[in-house]
């Protein structure tokens, strides 16, 4: 897991140099441009952009990798399973055939105005990666994702069975491990050199000799923090609102709609058991009242809904009228069938 986006800032400020092939200023005070040098292949890009650069392109292939999968929605369950790990590393080469070869940059870097630079050559200018590059930049994004996923069953078919087999296996098994931790140690060191220099930050770009620049030349940078405050603004409020709701008792607030709205007044909420209809239903859960109950107001409660709500809340009152709630006592009902209704 990569820190926060805030070091990495921290880390551009440190380490951000005067950019050079501008105006240089010449005797007698007159300016005059350096055409020899690439301003694009010598301004240094941001980590945050390169980090965002491989994010978009690890989003681009597990998106293209679930569309595929859901054509195979419909056919037997596990029918992809077998061939997995070899149908994402075709998907990964198909990417990289039509991005990374044609155009010497990823999806992510072209959203971002970035390319790779190769750094063998020797000029300042901006020299795009050669087929063997690019070939390799594949073969070493691709090829361990695809060990990594096969190695149990290459192991498995390694070993048929037998004392020297089960040796061989263990050895193998062994070795994978090691080579593992020393791919895992040297992207761990890659990540930290990343994090001072500002270049390479995935191994293979490293071992192949590309590095990201940008694709156009410098502009007036404007920054503007709209988007910024806009968010800063709905997670205050957003946590305003996580704070407040909790305070905020929301039955009593129904009761109180409802009684405006229904045009509830006081002679509903007198001591009186009136109106047989209001005892048809729990006023808390809206079944048939159990053991039916009455707080002080028209309307009835099974025993556990009043008994647990007013536990749970002192100050409870009715959820209907909004009377306060006192003693629950029982109801006596006389239950008559006629027709097939209940009365």
């Amino acid at each position: 897991m990569f820190p926060p986006p805030f070091f990495y800032f921290y880390c551009e400020r440190q380490s951000q140099g005067r950019l050079r092939g501008g105006a240089l200023e010449g005797e007698g005070g007159v300016k005059r441009s350096a055409p020899a040098v690439d301003t694009g292949a010598q301004t240094p890009v941001l980590r945050i952009s390169q980090l965002d650069a491989l994010e978009l392109d690890s989003s681009l292939e597990q998106l293209v990798w679930t569309q595929f999968s859901q054509c195979f929605h419909n056919c037997r369950p596990g029918l992809l399973t077998p061939l997995e790990p070899e149908l994402k590393a075709l998907l990964h080469l198909l990417l990289w055939r039509f991005t990374l070869y044609s155009r010497s940059a990823t999806v992510g870097q072209s959203l971002l105005s970035l390319r790779y630079h190769n750094t063998l050559s020797p000029s300042p200018r901006y020299r795009p990666l050669s087929r063997r590059q690019k070939l390799g930049l594949a073969l070493l994004t691709a090829g361990p994702r695809w060990l990594k996923e096969r190695s149990h069953g290459l192991l498995l078919r390694l070993s048929p069975g037998g004392a020297a087999s089960e040796r061989d296996g263990g050895l193998l098994r062994k070795i994978l491990s090691l080579v593992s931790g020393v791919a895992q140690l040297a992207t761990l060191l890659n990540f930290l050199a990343f994090l001072r220099k500002g270049r390479h930050p995935a191994l293979a770009e490293r071992i192949v000799g590309a590095r990201a620049v940008f694709s156009q030349p410098d502009v007036a940078r404007d920054v503007t923090y709209q988007y910024m405050n806009r968010e800063l603004l709905w997670h205050g409020f957003a946590e305003f609102l996580i704070f407040l709701l909790p305070l905020v008792d929301t039955r009593k607030l129904k009761a109180a709609v409802f009684s405006v709205v229904l045009g509830g007044d006081g002679g509903d909420r007198a001591g009186a058991t009136g109106g047989p209809g209001a005892w048809k239903e729990c006023g808390l859960c809206g079944e048939w009242p159990t053991m039916p109950h009455a707080v002080g107001c028209r309307h009835v409660f099974c025993y556990y809904c009043i008994k647990s709500h007013s536990v749970a809340d002192a100050g409870l009152t009715c959820p209907r009228c909004g009377a306060e709630a006192g003693r629950p006592e029982p109801v006596k009902m006389e239950v008559e069938m006629i027709g097939g209704a209940v009365i």
